[in-house]
């Protein structure tokens, strides 16, 4: 039977033989996905099971070059910590309660971007998306630094969705333009990250900057805003991010511990987060408010 598949025009399984044995085939994460989404009330079970039963196999993790994956959760407790309320993510800023994130291998984002637009459209035909959903934020956003707090020691950043972190926390953030982002970048790579970083709970932070979404997206997807001038940064933490809130990330504006943070740009989210516990319907029940 094998044989017959091997020669099966449909499946053109020799394929896969040529396209192995050629092209960039590190580990290093050199694009990201990152997909932050709101099941619609009264959907949150239904979508959690989708999600979790299905398309973070079918629709991510079974892609080519997709090699690491892990989802995270905000109960209503987490929400509530959010900031700034006027938000250019999320709106309100409490929308997207679950974030997925998925490293790509760096070289490999064109191959894998034709394979995810076709197996989406497949999905699609076979009924296999749950519709009742909002995409509050999702971009694929290419490797832009990663910053240790302990230098040498301790996991990678490929690593980062394997290793069993306690909390998660995503921010975004605006430069004026191009040029200012580059400033930003630098200024964050070698100054701010690494004194944030110090005796915090965080053991790296990952940061990104967002590419268009194809033409050929699904229409529940809207294109990626403010692609020349945002980062995203991604805190790994050791710490559920309840217990440190005040004191590493807290909004200073509403006089947080944290301390004044003068970004030269606009904070535009701050927002915590827990991995979920995959196969359950942990914290499905802790979305809404009463």
């Amino acid at each position: 039977m094998s044989a017959d598949i091997e020669h099966n025009d449909d499946t053109r399984s020799g394929v896969y033989a040529e396209l192995a044995a050629v092209g960039p085939y590190g580990v290093h994460p050199g694009h990201a996905l990152i997909t932050m989404v709101e099941p619609h009330p009264g959907h949150e079970h239904a979508y959690n099971r989708w999600y979790e039963d299905d398309h973070y196999y079918a629709g991510a993790m079974a892609m080519p070059w997709m090699f690491a994956g892990r989802r995270w959760v905000a109960t209503r407790e987490l929400q509530l910590l959010r900031y700034p309320e006027k938000s250019a993510v999320a709106q309100p800023v409490t929308a997207g309660c679950y974030i997925s994130t998925y490293w790509i291998t760096e070289g490999r984002y064109d191959d894998h971007m034709k394979w995810t637009v076709a197996i989406n459209k497949r999905l699609n035909r076979d009924s296999r998306v749950h519709q009742a959903r909002t995409h509050v934020f999702t971009a694929f956003q290419d490797h832009a630094a990663t910053v240790y707090r302990d230098g040498a020691a301790g996991p990678r950043d490929y690593h980062a969705l394997d290793h069993p972190y306690k909390g998660l926390v995503v921010e975004v953030i605006d430069a004026d333009g191009p040029r200012q982002r580059n400033e930003l970048l630098e200024w964050l790579r070698t100054r701010e990250l690494p004194r944030r970083l110090a005796g915090s709970p965080a053991a790296m932070v990952t940061v990104f900057r967002p590419t268009p979404l194809p033409l050929e997206r699904m229409t529940y997807v809207k294109q990626v805003e403010g692609v020349d001038t945002r980062l995203t940064l991604l805190w790994f933490l050791e710490r559920d991010p309840r217990e440190c809130w005040d004191e590493h990330f807290a909004d200073p504006a509403a006089g947080g511990e944290a301390g004044e943070w003068a970004v030269p740009a606009r904070v535009e989210l701050v927002a915590p987060f827990i991995p979920t516990v995959p196969g359950t319907d942990r914290y499905v029940d802790e979305l809404r408010g009463d």
